[in-house]
């Protein structure tokens, strides 16, 4: 199913849109390498963008011009641009990616890679216009333990056929996200889905992209259950959470709600949003249980593949720890995998602003990793596994490695994480899922992929 082959570092003059907290990441993996410098940031707040300056200063690299989106195009001209990080909101990424391509930048986007079936047939359609291809970061990809899970199922550990053809029949995918980490998205502008595309596109895109790239098949066709169960006003008022603000900062009714932040807690968050906010409005503290959330927090998902096989999938928002857990199903045995995030966690206001940032550093009272392969006719095996619960799994950093090559001293992987690089096709095969997962909470139908006649 994928495309992907051994990649291809990257270096040269490099400009980001967004200066988010995702930013942050990529600014240091390309400053720590000599090949790589970062020359602009578009960006329509300048007091982020300001911040993002100062940060590179601290680095030793020099301050960079800053331009807004309406001039996008002409920095890509002025600064000579060779590389382009998308690091903004979800649903203005086709603006910037589309453009890029047709200037012969080569463009590195977060996931998702879009929000909706239209731009994503425009990506698609400039790609094959211009011939160039586009890199999206699922990072997930590249960490170790996911890593062993696929070259585990890769060499018919589970599931052989006697063709020698690799045949996983079923998997099962639950995925809890905390009442810090998973709160989060429905504080700031996740939760309306015609910014973020909600959890199924937004979050869950990284896992359906595992999916995909694990059993080496495409979707066909999805089905689903979502709902608002634990967050927004209505189930706030009847769990008994609920308080009456919209917004923490200044607000004493929020200092006696667990769920609340405080962005003056955290220097980062304080700078790139706190202060910020008097230029854009934007307000990173909303009460996760107030009217207008437009996404779901509890979703149930099946999915069919080309190869027969079948995905059940379930997400939870609100969970008590944070992890998830994938059994793979094959003729030839089982795979289980279990990763513990968080074994537990407490009120952001006792511990702080410790992994709310998802990847950025380990999410508190972290647990472990277990790979367990399960032969029929034989006692169950535990893989060794290599656990990092800081950047996402160790995944930025090798990932980084992989795109922007070593940093000085290090050496290059040209092993399994130099060939997991996910371009455009990737990209569109994860959005699908969400995608159609999303029309069949709207329809309760099944949806088929063919319905959104996408070019690939």
């Amino acid at each position: 199913m994928s495309t992907s082959s051994v990649a291809k570092t990257m270096g040269g003059r490099v400009a980001l849109v967004g200066t988010g907290s995702r930013a942050a990441m990529f600014i240091r993996g390309i400053i720590a390498r000599p090949t790589s410098s970062v020359v602009a940031l578009c960006e329509p707040n300048s007091i982020r963008a300001a911040y993002y300056n100062e940060l590179l200063v601290s680095l030793g690299a020099p301050s960079v011009p800053v331009y807004k989106p309406a001039d996008f195009k002409k920095m890509l001209k002025d600064e000579n641009v060779e590389i382009l990080v998308v690091t903004c909101v979800d649903a203005l990424h086709d603006l910037y990616i589309i453009p890029a391509l047709e200037a012969g930048v080569r463009v590195l986007t977060e996931k998702p890679m879009t929000t909706d079936v239209e731009k994503c047939r425009r990506i698609l359609e400039t790609v094959q216009r211009t011939g160039r291809h586009l890199t999206v970061t699922f990072n997930y990809r590249y960490n170790p333990v996911h890593e062993l899970v696929k070259r585990t199922i890769s060499q018919g550990k589970i599931g052989e056929g006697e063709l020698m053809i690799v045949s996983i029949l079923s998997v099962h995918f639950e995925w809890l996200l905390d009442t810090v980490h998973g709160a989060d998205y429905f504080r700031r502008w996740h939760r309306q889905k015609n910014n973020s595309g909600g959890l199924m596109v937004h979050k869950s895109g990284h896992h359906f992209d595992l999916v995909n790239w694990w059993i080496d098949a495409e979707p066909e066709t999805v089905a689903g259950f979502g709902k608002l169960a634990f967050y927004g006003e209505e189930a706030g008022k009847k769990h008994g959470w609920a308080k009456n603000y919209e917004r923490a900062r200044g607000n004493e009714e929020a200092r006696k709600d667990p769920f609340a932040i405080n962005l003056e807690a955290d220097p980062t968050l304080k700078r790139i949003y706190a202060d910020a906010e008097e230029e854009d409005g934007y307000h990173r503290d909303q009460n996760v249980f107030a009217p207008g959330i437009g996404i779901e927090d509890d979703m149930s998902v099946m999915v069919r593949y080309n190869t027969g096989a079948t995905l059940t999938y379930h997400l939870t928002a609100y969970s008590p720890w944070e992890g998830y857990r994938v059994m793979f199903n094959g003729s030839q045995g089982r795979l289980e995998l279990e990763v513990v995030e968080s074994q537990y966690r407490l009120p952001s206001n006792e511990e702080g602003m410790d992994g709310l940032i998802h990847g950025n550093q380990s999410l508190p009272n972290a647990g472990g990793a277990t790979v367990t392969l399960h032969r029929l006719w034989q006692k169950p095996e535990k893989l060794p596994v290599k656990v990092d619960h800081a950047a996402h799994g160790g995944g930025d950093t090798r990932m980084l490695s992989v795109l922007f090559g070593p940093i000085p001293g290090e050496v290059a992987d040209t092993g399994d994480a130099s060939k997991q690089g996910a371009n455009e096709r990737d990209g569109a095969m994860a959005l699908a899922v969400g995608l159609l997962a999303n029309e069949s909470f709207k329809t309760g139908k099944f949806v088929d992929f063919k319905s959104l006649n996408l070019s690939l």
